[in-house]
């Protein structure tokens, strides 16, 4: 059983999950490089072992050398991970497991703070994979199947590993930046490889279209005939230009809605045996069964818009959370009786096409990277300067969403600075995580009982004034006023456009 995670976390949020997993053996590299910047791969995991103390399982790390860095190696505990190998027959006898056996741990952040661990299973996650991939991204002869995820989340681990793989694809795997050490970078991959599947994520599209047509115009792409996108919606105009310039009208785009508790794609077109519609993730594959409902769970019939569910099981379905099978039932199984709630809220057509709308919870997706509200505003409130804060996600041109913060300091006396809670969130989670705005204020709207109304901060922080709402129902409508004044003093524009 492996538990893959994402090059960018701190060292504390590593050692949570090395706990939290009771992983054995872990392998990491040296260091890598992330554009000019070289990343210690092994200082942070020798950091988040510290941190873990006595509570880790962890007995032997086996060090990856990408480069010639001198690397510090614990004896008895760390090994080179080529002098380990070279002792290994050529070949490997796979160890026989039974269809229902974990085969991975991924952890996903929630809406509770704790990141959960979601647990795959090795027949129904393989089955899943294979089908949805082969179903979407069909394998021909001389294909190049190109997933600029990381492998770190689902859709790297279905996309780029497992699906493809299964389905004798090629798959090729990037170590780097799109516009790195140049704008075109990927253009050229694409010309030198001829990668004929192109998946990638919305951001990243909307990234690439800032760079401009004449860019992507220098490059030959003929060798594409298919496009994929997913990981958060995508909106018309980015499904269009990522169609018609980097597609040249010849190439459908594929948008696919999934998560990491699915294991693969849930909704999505059959290239060629449907017409697609800009912004829209299509119809749920052959075998998927989903309904729209409202907030009582009941279901809508038709054209509507409400809460995304799935009504019967599927081979993927993610089977627990690892230690907590009560939260798993509570999650995705209490809303409705009969239906796996996804937490994601759409719109459908009078033709039965989805539109994804967003998230029905407070977890924000920022550049694909889904993160709980409460696991930022835990961060924050680590910081004992800080007395309550609260974390909202607005919209963003590139990124989906941006985080803000807003924090109330312990007292006035109390010196504490945006910059200091940015910190704060990058060393407690990583730098992904680093909100775009931090605001410290004296107050918080609240209802009569005291809860934070997030709602308002959401519709403050994106510049929607004009649609507030009631404010009656606060403990001290003067607040509104004072937030106003704080984040647009002057009329300036909030840094997350």
């Amino acid at each position: 059983m492996h538990v893959v995670l994402f090059g960018g976390l701190s060292a504390e949020a590593i050692a949570e999950r090395l706990v939290d997993s009771g992983a054995r053996v872990v392998i990491t590299a040296n260091e890598i490089a992330r554009g000019a910047k070289r990343i210690p791969l092994k200082h942070i995991m020798d950091e988040a072992l510290k941190k873990a103390g006595a509570e880790s399982a962890v007995e032997t790390v086996l060090v990856l050398r990408t480069t010639d860095a001198p690397v510090a190696m614990l004896p008895e505990r760390d090994l080179d991970f080529h002098d380990f190998v070279d002792w290994f027959e050529p070949d490997c006898i796979p160890e026989i497991m039974n269809a229902e056996d974990p085969l991975f741990l991924l952890y996903t952040s929630g809406s509770t703070g704790k990141p959960k661990a979601v647990v795959h299973t090795t027949g129904g996650y393989m089955v899943w994979a294979a089908y949805t991939m082969g179903m979407v991204y069909t394998h021909r002869p001389n294909d190049v199947l190109w997933c600029t995820a990381d492998v770190a989340w689902i859709t790297g681990h279905t996309s780029v590993v497992y699906g493809p793989l299964a389905n004798g694809s090629t798959t090729m795997m990037f170590d780097g930046l799109p516009s790195y050490p140049q704008p075109g970078r990927w253009w050229e991959l694409i010309e030198r490889h001829k990668v004929t599947m192109l998946f990638t994520a919305p951001t990243a599209i909307r990234s690439l279209m800032r760079e401009g047509d004449d860019l992507v115009n220098r490059y030959d792409l003929s060798s594409l005939r298919l496009l994929g996108t997913a990981g958060e919606p995508i909106s018309p105009d980015a499904w269009m230009w990522y169609h018609d310039v980097v597609g040249k009208g010849r190439c459908p785009v594929v948008d696919t809605w999934w998560q990491t508790e699915t294991a693969g794609i849930m909704l999505g077109p059959i290239p060629g045996a449907q017409k697609l519609k800009p912004g829209s993730a299509t119809m749920p594959l052959p075998g998927v069964s989903m309904v729209l409902t409202d907030t009582k769970g009941d279901v809508i019939e038709g054209a509507g818009e409400g809460c995304l569910c799935v009504t019967r099981s599927w081979p993927g379905q993610a089977r627990t959370l690892w230690k907590d099978h009560a939260r798993f039932q509570q999650t995705y199984f209490s809303f409705s009786p009969g239906l796996y709630f996804t937490g994601d809220g759409a719109r459908r057509d009078a033709d039965g096409y989805y539109w994804i709308t967003g998230r029905m919870d407070d977890v924000i997706n920022i550049s694909g990277h889904r993160i709980g509200t409460a696991e930022i505003e835990e961060a924050v409130g680590a910081d004992r300067r800080i007395t309550e804060c609260a974390a909202v996600g607005v919209p963003h041109s590139v990124k989906g969403q941006a985080l803000v913060v807003f924090a109330i300091a312990r007292d006035e006396q109390t010196s504490i600075t945006p910059e200091d809670i940015t910190r704060q969130v990058s060393l407690a989670i990583g730098r992904y995580a680093a909100p775009d705005e931090v605001f410290i204020v004296p107050d918080l709207p609240r209802t009569r009982s005291g809860k934070i109304v997030r709602r308002l901060l959401r519709k403050i922080a994106s510049g929607e004034l004009d649609t507030l709402g009631d404010l009656s129902m606060l403990s001290d409508a003067d607040s509104v006023d004072m937030l106003i004044n704080t984040v647009w003093k002057e009329e300036q524009t909030l840094n997350v456009a």
